[in-house]
């Protein structure tokens, strides 16, 4: 079997109909009570204003029946619903399809023509065993908490002195606020939030993209699990191909001991050979001489992480993290279909994607299924996804309840409308490979990697996974970012692009105005994204310093 491409929307329309199977339309602006849509040869005259982003059924609805939005049933009426009605939570209740590997059927698909893409490059860090980084960073971690302060220490002392640190306009607003009350004036002070300050683009290293500096709450105390997660999840981060040199401080007698790390990091990488440099504060004594040795040899170092250039390399090379969050009633149909043109196109390449975020793939599980070319994937993504229900069902929660407030006010008001939005971020191609958190890609393709929706979570897990671009679709706008990958913010509305230049980086926003089809837009963000990755520009989060790490210990989290 095979999903019918999405609709594209024409100019000026005002709304839409995603799956010819529907019974919802989509709408693209707020409309008016006693508006009529014309769909199908009927006229459907709207008793009520309807916001953008809402939905209005298509035909009048009794109790217990279905509502179908992306081809697929995401919720049940709990009220006779007439024609034309908005769908709430007041009127409509999560339901999902039924989903099972006894009805797994052939997936066929149409690979988009990529010979406008055949031969374009990107500068790239060539790592030795294969894999291309768009970075070239140095990273300093911690083994355990107990190191939090000390590396702290070192990021004070690199990060000024080499000239990665952020101009601080607050600190220097701050500043203002003090000298002006000294002076008894305060009252007379007039901050400028946007003022630019002069930063010093003179790097010592300019090979080196930067130091990164990560702290955590994990290594001790907790159980030999969760120190083994730790270690996977810290190796992920080592062996990903945007690090070329790693610092690591251990306090020594900790649960999470250098021995596992240097196992996690074999295991994902035998060949590997950058350089990673281990500190034991315990065999050091003092503070003193652990971090005068850690000093001295990082920058020894990054002396010699400087000497790599990049190169040209195909986008194969690529490997890219597939988020969104902060999604709005745009989202399944501008952002996340545009980026699943785009990861079709970049595994037709021979490039790889990861999709995550298993608690936002309910409802479209039996296509996710299908897609798996390997019986043994699709097995293991119903082991992996009915394993993590069950964890959260045990604590009285489930996947029903993961659209946040934000989500449900602008029109994704179940869990299944939302998760048939945001796997369209996967495109159509067959799925190579399921993976669970922080596990690698050993083929190319498109995989699926299990993580939470919560959206540090899942970037931590994707740039562990060997993510070197994240490609994050938001409807509301979402200030986050990841420490080793840059993290491109992709707005599903061009209003949004506009109030929040500082977070937006790209806008899909045309797409819903009907001034660019899915593929052009998904293209021109390829396109933007060959430049990201040669290092021609930064994204927004990195711009400010958006370096988001926080590990997922398997708790419950939707």
């Amino acid at each position: 079997m095979s999903s019918p491409p999405m609709t594209e929307i024409p100019p000026l329309h005002t709304y839409l109909q995603i799956h010819p199977d529907d019974n919802v339309l989509v709408a693209l602006r707020d409309l008016p009570a006693g508006t009529t849509l014309l769909h199908q040869g009927q006229a459907i005259t709207l008793p009520k204003p309807v916001q953008a982003k809402h939905k209005v059924t298509t035909e009048a609805l009794a109790i217990g029946e279905p509502v179908r939005m992306y081809g697929v049933r995401v919720g049940k009426a709990t009220k006779p619903i007439a024609l034309g009605e908005v769908i709430t939570t007041t009127n409509v209740l999560h339901e999902a399809e039924a989903y099972g590997l006894h009805s797994r059927q052939a997936w066929t698909w149409q690979p988009p023509d990529v010979s406008a893409w055949q031969t374009t490059t990107f500068q790239g860090y060539p790592r030795t065993d294969g894999s291309v980084g768009t970075r070239n960073y140095w990273l300093v971690v911690p083994l355990v908490f107990c190191e939090n302060r000390n590396i702290r220490m070192l990021q004070d002392a690199f990060e000024q002195a080499l000239g990665y640190g952020k101009t601080d306009r607050y600190r220097q607003q701050v500043q203002q606020l003090v000298d002006s009350y000294r002076a008894g004036h305060l009252d007379k002070v007039d901050l400028i939030a946007d003022a630019e300050l002069p930063i010093d683009r003179s790097l010592l290293f300019p090979n080196v993209d930067g130091i990164k500096f990560l702290t955590h709450e994990m290594g001790c105390g907790g159980t030999a699990a969760d120190a083994q997660r730790l270690c996977d999840l810290l190796a992920g981060f080592i062996t990903n191909a945007n690090v070329g040199g790693v610092t690591v401080l251990s306090l020594g007698c900790q649960k999470s001991q250098l021995s596992m790390l240097q196992a996690a990091i074999t295991a994902r990488s035998p060949t590997f050979d950058r350089p990673v440099l281990y500190f034991n504060h315990q065999t050091y004594g003092t503070e003193t001489e652990l971090l005068t040795a850690a000093i001295k040899q990082t920058f020894q170092g990054l002396v010699q992480l400087n000497l790599q250039t990049r190169q040209p390399v195909p986008l194969a090379k690529l490997n890219i993290g597939l988020k969104c969050g902060g999604s709005d009633g745009f989202s399944g149909i501008s952002a996340n279909p545009a980026v699943g043109h785009l990861s079709d196109v970049l595994v037709t390449l021979g490039g790889t994607t990861l999709l995550a975020e298993f608690p936002e793939l309910c409802g479209v599980e039996q296509e996710l299924i299908n897609r798996c070319t390997e019986e043994r994937d699709a097995q293991r993504f119903v082991q992996l996804l009915e394993s993590y229900a069950a964890q959260a069902a045990a604590v009285g929660a489930g996947f029903d309840m993961n659209p946040s407030p934000g989500n449900i006010k602008d029109g994704l008001i179940t869990d299944a409308i939302k998760s048939a939005g945001a796997a369209k971020k996967g495109g159509y191609a067959p799925i190579a490979g399921v993976l669970d958190y922080t596990e690698k890609a050993v083929r190319p393709g498109l995989h699926l990697l299990c993580t939470p929706g919560n959206d540090v979570l899942a970037t931590t897990g994707m740039a562990a996974s060997g993510a070197t671009l994240i490609l994050f679709t938001t409807g509301l706008g979402t200030p986050t970012g990841n420490p080793i990958t840059p993290t491109v913010k992709i707005a599903t509305n061009t209003r949004l692009a506009t109030r929040m230049p500082d977070l937006i980086d790209f806008d899909a926003g045309p797409i819903v105005a009907g001034g660019e089809t899915i593929a052009e837009n998904g293209e021109r963000l390829l396109h933007w994204l060959v430049g990201l990755a040669s290092g021609r520009y930064q994204t927004k989060a990195e711009l400010l310093g958006q370096d988001d790490f926080i590990p997922w210990q398997r708790d419950v989290n939707l």
